[in-house]
């Protein structure tokens, strides 16, 4: 009889509960479900991918977005690895260059910082590589070797060299190549690096450079736009001067009609030149080059990435970082210091109301690329 008495107090309380209000409960976001997505899919019009994005940055804080946008380097010739584990440890970084090492060192390497961040809650990384024909074999060391760009004379050697360079890169987790040089062969530090030595195979030999990367789901990067090949000098060491005609640009709307999807801006300054002028500053930092010209004239909407941002165009420029950012670049490469950077641009973010628009912009850019590449 107690069992049955129990039984029917138990039914008693459940059709009582079954006549109450619903309980209102707080709901969660729905996910955003994507179809089948690449590379490819970055620069089309899905309202799926779209929704994604805005999803993803609207549960990020400020100190995450601004993260986004900088990239240092880990290796012989940038951070060490506490360096790079603290600038991590503190949501200071959305990617990182890998420079000069081992094959073996950068995958270990990638491997731990993956492991670190998923630990923390960050959004995936992009890794990038200098992985250029003529300089991948010095960059990763135990990379397969492969024809230097100055010495390959085919569309045939340029997609044996493709394919064997973004291999290795896959098997390190390297997602991000700063390659294709596009400029001309003239000058010294950069002619060797591309595929300038005869200007008619730029286009061409730079396109299939691209196609094949990035159909190896690896960003490419054509540089160094507005064009490094007819400047004298190098902008490791001081800013270089394009005087008159941006002669070089030329080779950049058809590799951008074909989807390469990053572009990387040198430190040069263009002087009589009355429609591109930067005043001498550093195209790195002028609007007018990099949103004027890139952007709204040449209709590029991949990632912009600077060159490294410690080479002595740019370096000696006051506060060069911000407005990078605020001259239309996504990506801050090799800052002097990630860590000043990062507390620089988000002190603009949180107080220009246009700086704020322009960073939310790049944000949602670098996520998409990182939806676009399986990392979200």
């Amino acid at each position: 009889m107690k069992n049955l008495h129990l039984l029917f107090l138990a039914m008693s309380v459940l059709f009582s509960a079954c006549g109450q209000e619903p309980v209102e409960m707080e709901m969660s976001e729905p996910e955003v479900v994507l179809g089948p997505i690449d590379l490819n899919s970055f620069l089309t019009d899905r309202e799926d991918l779209s929704e994604k994005v805005d999803s993803v940055f609207n549960s990020m804080s400020s100190e995450s977005k601004v993260a986004q946008l900088i990239m240092p380097a880990a290796g012989r010739l940038g951070h060490s690895e506490e360096r790079i584990k603290y600038l991590i440890d503190n949501n200071y970084i959305g990617g990182i260059l890998l420079l000069n090492g081992t094959k073996q060192q950068f995958t270990d390497w990638v491997t731990e910082y993956n492991q670190r961040v998923e630990r923390l809650g960050q959004l995936p990384f992009l890794y990038s590589a200098d992985a250029e024909p003529s300089l991948v074999n010095r960059k990763i060391i135990g990379s397969k070797t492969v024809k230097k760009a100055n010495l390959i004379t085919s569309e045939e050697e340029v997609l044996e060299a493709t394919k064997s360079i973004s291999t290795d890169l896959n098997d390190i987790g390297i997602n991000y190549n700063f390659s294709p040089v596009v400029d001309q062969a003239k000058n010294k530090t950069v002619g060797y690096r591309g595929f300038g030595t005869d200007p008619k195979n730029i286009v061409p030999y730079s396109d299939v450079f691209i196609q094949q990367t990035q159909a190896q789901n690896i960003i490419a990067t054509a540089k160094h736009f507005p064009g490094h090949g007819l400047v004298s000098g190098d902008t490791h060491k001081s800013l270089q001067m394009i005087d008159g005609e941006l002669k070089e640009v030329k080779y950049y709307p058809p590799l951008i009609e074909n989807g390469v999807l990053s572009v990387m801006v040198g430190h040069l300054a263009v002087k009589n030149n009355k429609k591109y002028s930067t005043n001498g500053l550093p195209a790195t930092t002028s609007k007018v080059i990099i949103q004027d010209l890139l952007r709204d004239s040449l209709n590029f909407k991949g990632l912009i990435v600077t060159d490294a941002m410690g080479m002595g165009g740019v370096v000696k420029i006051p506060n060069a970082d911000v407005k990078a950012i605020a001259a239309g670049c996504d990506i801050i490469l090799m800052p002097k210091d990630a860590e000043k950077a990062h507390k620089a641009i988000l002190e603009k973010y949180t107080s220009d109301e246009t700086f704020t628009e322009n960073v939310n912009a790049s944000v949602k850019r670098i996520i998409r690329m990182k939806i676009c590449l399986g990392l979200i």
